[in-house]
């Protein structure tokens, strides 16, 4: 007889509406990403996508729903629960949000310690294995003003890997980058997805959806769409 392995989804979310302040700005929400997928999120500026991940991170509270994510509730998760949830993440933003006035090694190490990394030597060793696999390993001493756009963007992805987190939540990470380096950047992100970390991406970017096939999250009108149940279009048109 064969051992079937079910495999748990890495995000569920029921039945849940997405808050930014007092104002529900997508209803009815329902949707899972399996732990390998690689899933596009779109939708105009302001539909609710940066509030859909800032409650899949914990930034925003789930006040209507259930939210279950890297094994955590978010509907009843606790404050202190939270650093433990971003250790399984990883956060990827679009405006780096390093700290300029340290080196990039300074940088990786103050997450370390944030999320409970004491040994200096395995310290040390993680950051010269996050900083290969973004190909960057000659940069640790160097300031963040040294670098590139698209050298800051993979010293984030770095940081955001320190963890080896189960998924990588990005918003726009190509979002102020040349079309080249982008390019780059995003031929990154399918690297980490094939050696097994599932990634959620907001993107405008409609070169990349036009171009490879994954599954796309649209927020539209209050309303998440899925192109796994929905025809989406991807125009052009935001």
């Amino acid at each position: 007889m064969s051992m079937v392995f079910t495999s748990e989804p890495i995000i569920k979310v029921e039945n849940s509406c997405i808050f930014q302040g007092l104002d529900a700005i997508l209803s009815d929400v329902d949707f899972s990403i399996d732990k390998d997928e690689f899933v596009f999120l779109i939708g105009r500026t302001g539909s609710g996508k940066s509030s859909l991940l800032k409650t899949l991170y914990a930034d925003l509270p789930l006040k209507l729903g259930k939210a279950e994510i890297v094994g955590f509730h978010l509907e009843n998760i606790k404050k202190q629960e939270i650093p433990f949830l971003r250790r399984k993440l990883g956060i990827v933003f679009q405006d780096f949000q390093l700290f300029t006035d340290r080196t990039v090694a300074d940088n990786l190490f103050f997450v370390m310690r944030a999320t409970g990394w004491t040994d200096k030597s395995k310290m040390k060793k993680r950051m010269t294995e996050v900083l290969l696999k973004v190909g960057l390993a000659d940069a640790s001493s160097r300031m963040p003003h040294q670098l590139s756009g698209g050298e800051q963007q993979r010293v984030v992805i770095a940081r955001a890997l320190i963890n080896q987190p189960s998924i990588l939540l990005a918003d726009e990470p190509t979002g102020n980058l040349d079309p080249d380096v982008a390019d780059g950047i995003f031929k990154l992100f399918q690297e980490i997805n094939k050696e097994g970390t599932a990634v959620l991406m907001a993107t405008h970017n409609h070169d990349l959806l036009r171009k490879y096939p994954y599954r796309v999250l649209k927020c539209e009108k209050g309303k998440l769409l899925d192109s796994k149940t929905s025809d989406i279009t991807i125009n052009t048109s935001y």
